[in-house]
C-alpha cells in the first residue's frame, strides 16, 4: 500500500484480502473516490483519521476487518461520523437519516492510531483476524481477488482476466507470498493508470516479450 504515496491522482484502490493494517499512505490521495479494503488486518477505527481529508471519497468497503468489532451499529455510525461524504459503505447505500444519527451515536476520531509491530514483511495479525483466516477458503480468496482485479482492469479499459488464468495464485503458496504477489499485481495495475501512451506502449512490448518467453517454456516442458 506504500505505493499509494506516489499516486496522488489515483481514483480507485482495491486492496482487499491483503493483510493491510496501516492506512497512512492514503492520506495524500486527494482524488480517491473508491476504496476497497475488505478482509484485511485493520485493527482500529482510528485508521480513518488518514481518510478524513479525502474530499472525493464516496465508496468505502471496510467490512470483515478487526476494527469492525462486535457492534455493527457503532461501527457504521463511527465511520459515517468521520467520513460524512460517503455514499456507500460496505456495499450498502448511506442515507441522510444515518448521517444525522451518526452525529449522535458515532465516535469522533481526532488522532491517528498507535502502530502495531511488523515482522518479516507481513503485518502482525490480531487474534480475530487470525481465526478468520483459518476459515477462509482458497476459492473465496481467488474469487474476491479476481473480482477486485477485474474492476481495476475495467477502469483501465482492459479486458477482464479469466478465472483459469488468475488461478496462478497457487493454493500451495504461503499466505505471505500470495499477499505479496497480489500487492505487486495491484501496484502494477494502479501505476499503469498514470502512464501516457508512450509508457503504455513500452509496457505492452515488455509484456508481449514476457508472454512469448512463458509460452515457449511451456511448449518445451510439454
Amino acid at each position: 500500500i506504500s505505493i499509494c504515496r506516489d499516486l496522488p491522482n489515483i481514483e480507485v484502490i482495491t486492496f482487499s484480502v491483503n493483510g493491510i493494517s496501516d492506512l497512512e499512505p492514503l492520506n495524500q490521495c486527494q482524488n480517491l473516490s473508491e476504496l476497497y479494503l475488505r478482509k484485511n488486518n485493520i485493527a482500529s477505527l482510528n485508521e480513518l483519521f488518514y481518510l478524513k481529508n479525502l474530499p472525493r471519497l464516496r465508496v468505502l468497503w471496510l467490512s470483515e476487518n478487526p476494527c469492525c468489532g462486535s457492534d455493527p451499529h457503532r461501527y457504521r455510525m463511527t465511520v459515517l461520523r468521520n467520513l460524512p461524504t460517503l455514499q456507500k459503505l460496505d456495499n450498502q447505500a448511506v442515507t441522510e437519516e444515518e448521517l444525522s444519527q451518526a452525529l449522535v451515536d458515532g465516535e469522533e476520531i481526532t488522532a491517528p492510531p498507535v502502530r502495531r509491530k511488523v515482522e518479516n514483511g507481513c503485518p502482525e495479525s490480531t487474534a480475530s483476524s487470525t481465526a478468520e483466516s483459518t476459515t477462509e477458503t482458497e476459492s473465496e480468496l481467488l474469487n474476491f481477488s479476481l473480482e477486485e482485479t477485474n474492476k481495476i482492469r475495467e477502469e483501465l479499459g482492459m479486458k477482464p482476466v479469466p478465472r483459469d488464468k488468475f488461478s496462478s495464485f497457487s493454493p500451495r503458496e504461503t499466505d505471505c507470498n500470495r499477499k505479496k504477489r497480489n500487492n505487486v499485481l495491484n501496484a502494477i495495475l494502479l501505476l499503469m493508470k498514470e502512464l501516457d501512451m508512450e509508457g503504455l506502449e513500452i509496457v505492452q512490448q515488455t509484456v508481449g516479450r514476457r508472454l512469448q518467453a512463458f509460452q515457449k517454456k511451456e511448449l518445451q516442458e510439454e
